[in-house]
């Protein structure tokens, strides 16, 4: 069963920018897209490079490896390389905490 954690607070996460954390062993990559925050695993699913190194822009983030993009309300692949999605989490915001929901 999943539950929320907080992992950082609204203002670490600039618009239209990223932020990286950790919960247990485990990479997310939080994304302010137009002032709402998304939560995708941080790992592109082309090569293994983290996401919250990419650029955010029209609701997509781009890996800055090969240029791949994926959805950031989805995780689904939006350009190639990558063919496979990135794992998404629910995200619920408590006051200024932002709060990923994790297994």
């Amino acid at each position: 069963m999943s539950r929320f954690v907080t992992v950082a607070r609204l203002d670490e996460v600039p618009e239209n920018d990223t932020k990286g954390v950790m919960v247990k062993d485990l990479a997310i990559v939080l994304i302010n897209s137009e002032g709402r925050i998304h939560a995708l695993e941080d790992c592109c699913s082309h090569e293994e490079f983290p996401l919250s190194a990419g650029e955010v822009a029209a609701g997509e983030i781009t890996c800055t490896l090969h240029g791949a993009r994926f959805d950031v309300a989805t995780g689904a692949v939006r350009a190639l390389p990558a063919i496979m999605p990135v794992r998404r989490f629910d995200v619920r915001i408590d006051g200024d905490d932002i709060q990923v929901a994790v297994d």
